[in-house]
């Protein structure tokens, strides 16, 4: 089971990292969408995937965690597939809400599923964090492999061709993920579906620990969000070289920060089990403010580079693996889906509160005081973690 999760998770990651790197240039190189187009747009569809995460979480907790994959599978496919179909704005923030709301069918259910199968939380941790960095290898790979692949041919036809691939990783799930120790519910789902939302909502009031987390979740994610659709508009306008490709630089950076990520995960997997984990957490919030200070005041394209690298490779993967294992150590078997359902929920309010902000500061300013608005974030979620005992 453990094996099958991993690699479900490498592939998943090849194809969606691959894809959003394809995607994202074609946003803003062939759809020509402004900078606050490209901060809306996430905006957007983090609010219909706010709408949308808890009903699907408690839906994997009701039904079935298996099949809610089977479902983000399909419909996260033919997000990607319409996105490489459309150019005009409106179609293309169509495509990008259909996308955030497939990932409310898997958030929460692919934790959930593996803890339950395991029903070993030694195990179970330790499992997770390698599923991270299979994520980061797979992601390293995914952008290589379609980022020539878009080079060699054209944006648009990757992209279709990467959804394609997505949608039939739906029957990988649903032949080779099994789903044995859950007990889906028989009778009176809504009933029952209402229950667990209570004792979700309870279990996470009671918690002083998983409130923590959420608001840092919030101030985290919205500021990652916000910059990364941001980056690689100032890297093109800080004078990133236009020959070869600008896909093959974004590659390139992609790649880099992928194993800085893998090396940091594989460094503190001990850590993130023990009590070190709110302070690997802030750190990983500094590293943060001093990426969006170097893209705020950078000169030329380098330093705009070393601090994408640091956001991608350092800040992400550490604060998401941590916050991940970080809940699921307080929750139990019963909510377990729902409750990383409002993880996810925090994540997509930061998207859009924090990434409304940041759009408005880039429409009235510049983009280079978006960026300090990012560090400034950050730095309070340093402020937060550090603050607990």
């Amino acid at each position: 089971m453990a094996t099958n999760f991993i690699r479900w998770t490498w592939m998943r990651a090849v194809l969606h990292n691959g894809w959003w790197l394809v995607a994202s240039v074609y946003l803003v190189v062939d759809a020509g969408l402004s900078p606050a187009q490209l901060v809306l747009i996430g905006s957007v569809q983090s609010a219909f995937a706010l709408v949308f995460e808890v009903p699907a979480g408690v839906v994997a907790d009701t039904i079935s965690r298996k099949w809610s994959l089977v479902i983000s599978q399909v419909l996260m496919g033919t997000a990607m597939i319409a996105t490489g179909l459309f150019s005009s704005f409106p179609a293309l923030l169509a495509t990008q809400v259909l996308w955030g709301i497939s990932w409310t069918f898997a958030s929460g259910s692919d934790v959930a599923l593996i803890t339950d199968e395991l029903d070993d939380p030694v195990r179970t941790n330790l499992v997770l964090v390698r599923a991270a960095r299979a994520q980061l290898t797979g992601a390293a790979t995914g952008l290589v492999v379609l980022g020539l692949l878009a080079w060699a041919t054209r944006r648009d036809v990757t992209i279709v061709i990467t959804g394609a691939a997505m949608t039939a990783l739906a029957f990988y799930v649903a032949l080779r993920i099994t789903e044995q120790n859950f007990v889906p519910t028989r009778t009176a789902r809504w009933s029952a579906s209402w229950t667990t939302f209570r004792r979700g909502l309870a279990l996470v009031r009671q918690s002083r620990a998983i409130l923590l987390i959420f608001a840092a979740t919030f101030l985290v994610n919205g500021a990652s969000d916000a910059a990364g659709r941001l980056t690689q508009k100032r890297l093109l306008d800080l004078g990133l070289p236009s020959a070869p490709d600008p896909i093959i630089w974004f590659t390139a950076l992609g790649v880099l920060g992928l194993v800085l990520g893998a090396v940091v995960l594989r460094l503190v997997t001990r850590r993130i089990n023990g009590t070190h984990a709110a302070t690997d957490y802030a750190l990983a919030a500094l590293v943060g403010v001093l990426s969006m200070l170097l893209l705020a005041f950078a000169r030329g394209p380098l330093a705009g580079a070393i601090a994408v690298v640091l956001l991608n490779g350092v800040v992400t993967p550490l604060t998401r693996v941590i916050s991940t294992i970080w809940v699921n150590a307080r929750t139990t078997t019963a909510v377990r889906a729902t409750t990383h359902s409002f993880l996810a929920q925090l994540e997509y309010l930061g998207e859009i509160v924090c990434g409304l902000t940041v759009s408005t500061i880039a429409g009235l300013t510049t983009v280079p005081l978006a960026f300090a608005a990012c560090a400034f974030l950050f730095a309070a979620t340093a402020a937060l973690m550090r603050s607990r005992r």
